[in-house]
């Protein structure tokens, strides 16, 4: 509470991103360009829908229509910097530099800013100015080259990794970090976050089994991308899926005495081969019962294996419903919206459903009006497409 963030990117990952600080109490403002906007807020081509993740994502957040490229939106964005505290922006490198809203001059009108820029790939090196997109970054960061285990080509996550995790979280806690940095020393600084730089972090366990092998050390006898027999999904009589993950020894026994194969304990660590009996026997065991039969088996065996969920069963997860990690809020405007709760429990409960997702330049009038802009003069200013 108290820290205002001008945030000037658009799509999901700096949503996401913004939705996180805005859910922690910080006042958010999305800057967006007039004729579209942040182009997902729209859930078609002809942006007449709008899109629900993007409801989902910007609650908590005032909107206001911006015109960058005009020199009067330039000088109304300057005005607004004097009064916050965080300035996230994602456009290409130099962008805002060509703009004259790069760190060095915006820094002048308020000396403490944290001043984020996110990107793919970065402000610095041999890739800054290059297009991409989440699997760019998964490939570069040599996370996309691990799976696939059984395909014989890397295989897409289900979702965008780099997005989400670098773009959303690690930005938000680096700039969490900068503010709390500055508390302490009463100074600002500039932020340089890269999708790829977080992937290569998160891509730790790998990187160092490369290492690892470079220096001769014999490779673990499992891995966590779906080559061992403990760790792996199978099909079930329905169709569906299920996930054993008894990495443990004692997972794995008692996984093995629940269903009546203790021969089967020495198999824990063997490789997952299709066609070796091993792994068929597996198989086959659990292509003889339905998922929902296999889930009462093991209701009360202490073993890791869960249902491969579907986004409908999620959504209707008793455990994430009963959390609130699924749940919904009130909307004047649009009626009650699923939400998806803040993925943390505080002792102190955390008001993180204060206002529904703004609508596109909702709060533009309003917030000229505070900066001293009179009804002709913001007239004026939307006549001329500045906002």
């Amino acid at each position: 509470k108290g820290i205002k963030v001008l945030d000037c990117t658009r799509l999901l990952p700096y949503q996401y991103c913004t939705m996180i600080l805005g859910d922690l109490g910080a006042e958010v403002l999305k800057i967006e360009e007039p004729k579209q906007g942040d182009y997902g807020r729209w859930g078609d081509s002809s942006r007449t829908t709008e899109s629900i993740a993007f409801v989902m994502a910007n609650r908590n957040k005032r909107s206001m229509k911006l015109n960058l490229k005009d020199e009067r939106g330039k000088e109304i964005l300057k005005r607004l910097v004097t009064t916050h505290d965080v300035l996230l922006e994602s456009f290409r490198p130099g962008v805002m530099e060509r703009l004259g809203l790069g760190y060095e001059e915006i820094r002048h009108l308020k000396r403490d800013i944290v001043y984020c820029s996110a990107t793919g790939y970065g402000q610095t090196g041999p890739y800054r100015d290059k297009a991409g997109h989440d699997i760019n970054y998964l490939a570069i960061s040599g996370i996309l080259g691990c799976t696939g285990e059984h395909t014989g080509r890397p295989v897409i996550p289900g979702i965008p990794f780099g997005d989400m995790a670098g773009g959303g979280v690690f930005t938000a806690l680096t700039i969490i970090a900068a503010i709390l940095g500055r508390e302490r020393t009463g100074k600002g600084q500039y932020l340089d976050l890269a999708q790829t730089d977080l992937l290569t972090s998160l891509n730790l366990l790998n990187l160092a089994e490369a290492l690892a092998q470079e220096k001769g050390q014999q490779a673990r006898p499992y891995n966590l991308r779906g080559s061992t027999l403990c760790y792996n999904t199978f099909k079930t009589l329905d169709g569906k899926f299920i996930a054993l993950g008894a990495l443990e020894e004692k997972f794995w026994r008692n996984f093995c005495i629940a269903v009546g194969r203790e021969d089967w304990i020495p198999n824990h660590l063997i490789p997952y081969k299709e066609g070796e009996q091993p792994t068929e026997e597996v198989k086959d065991l659990f292509a003889s019962k339905t998922q929902q039969e296999w889930l009462e088996h093991f209701e009360e065996v202490d073993t890791c294996i869960t249902p491969v969920l579907t986004p409908e069963e999620t959504l209707n997860d008793g455990h994430l419903r009963e959390r609130k990690t699924i749940t919904s809020m009130e909307d004047a405007q649009r009626g009650e919206t699923i939400q998806i709760g803040f993925p943390a429990k505080f002792s102190e409960a955390l008001n993180f459903r204060r206002s529904p997702a703004p609508f596109f330049g909702q709060h533009t009038q309003g917030i000229l009006i505070s900066l001293g802009y009179t009804s002709s003069e913001i007239e004026q200013l939307a006549n001329d497409g500045v906002i």
